[in-house]
């Protein structure tokens, strides 16, 4: 009883450990995490040097300070490898609750590399409906949700991501990189985007983005219109509905 115990005591002491070189991995040395974790130097320099063993923290040969190491990196990987399921699960029953109030197609896009792809939608009721292909890259200057998502990254990744050179899809695209970064700044001040017809002159749509437990956007929630209907865009009991249900899905991402 006693050394099961110790061993949880053990593990328990070597997470909070693990935990101390969260967000920036910042190196460490042994006097230093003694002092965040509260536990005396012997205890943390043998637990210290058990997570380097099996690759949890690496260890700097010329400074001796400590770092996450490769099993930690590769605990991440899976983590994100998993990523794009594991939120599209969360916003489902949450897609299908605002479909079923708006009664219009709602879409939720994940944020990959320089675009965002639509990863669950749920179709509106009614004849006239505006209809999403699952799995679709959706372009970055265009799209309501994706422009949701890239308002809120760093400017540095925003000018990476947009090109010089942006394509035309209808009359309506913005085709000026210098005018969809000021939009993005409207974005960021409204927490709503808008594709008044960009991608597809008959397709109106409104977009929110969706924060992590670190304040950083990665996906979207969007409703569609379609252009018989798109003054029901900008209604307030439409941002406000939308914006609830973006709240809802961000209070669930633990990650």
């Amino acid at each position: 009883m006693q050394q099961r115990q110790n061993t949880h005591q053990s593990v328990g002491r070597s997470l909070e450990i693990l935990m101390v070189f969260v967000p920036n991995n910042q190196e460490m040395g042994t006097t230093d995490v003694s002092k965040k974790v509260g536990l005396h130097r012997s205890t943390v320099s043998r637990l210290l040097h058990a997570l380097t063993h099996h690759g949890f923290l690496q260890q700097n040969p010329n400074n001796k300070k400590y770092s996450l190491g490769k099993s930690a990196f590769e605990i991440g990987m899976a983590i994100n490898a998993s990523f794009e399921s594991r939120i599209a699960h969360i916003a489902r029953p949450h897609i299908d609750a605002l479909r079923d109030t708006v009664m219009e197609s709602v879409g939720f896009e994940v944020f990959v590399g320089d675009s965002t792809i639509l990863k669950y939608s749920a179709k509106g009721f009614g004849m006239l409906q505006v209809s999403f292909a699952q799995n679709t890259r959706l372009p970055v200057h265009v799209a309501a949700g994706a422009k949701a998502i890239l308002a809120f990254l760093p400017l540095e990744q925003v000018k990476r991501i947009v090109p010089k050179k942006l394509m035309r899809y209808t009359e309506n695209t913005i085709t000026d990189a210098k005018v969809l970064l000021k939009e993005l700044e409207e974005i960021r001040k409204t927490g709503f985007a808008f594709d008044r017809g960009e991608r597809d002159i008959d397709a109106h749509v409104v977009g929110a983005p969706i924060f992590n437990s670190n304040k950083k956007a990665l996906a979207a929630v969007t409703i569609a219109f379609p252009v018989t209907r798109k003054e029901s865009l900008t209604k307030p009991e439409t941002l406000k509905i939308l914006k609830e249900t973006v709240s809802k899905i961000s209070a669930e991402i633990l990650f």
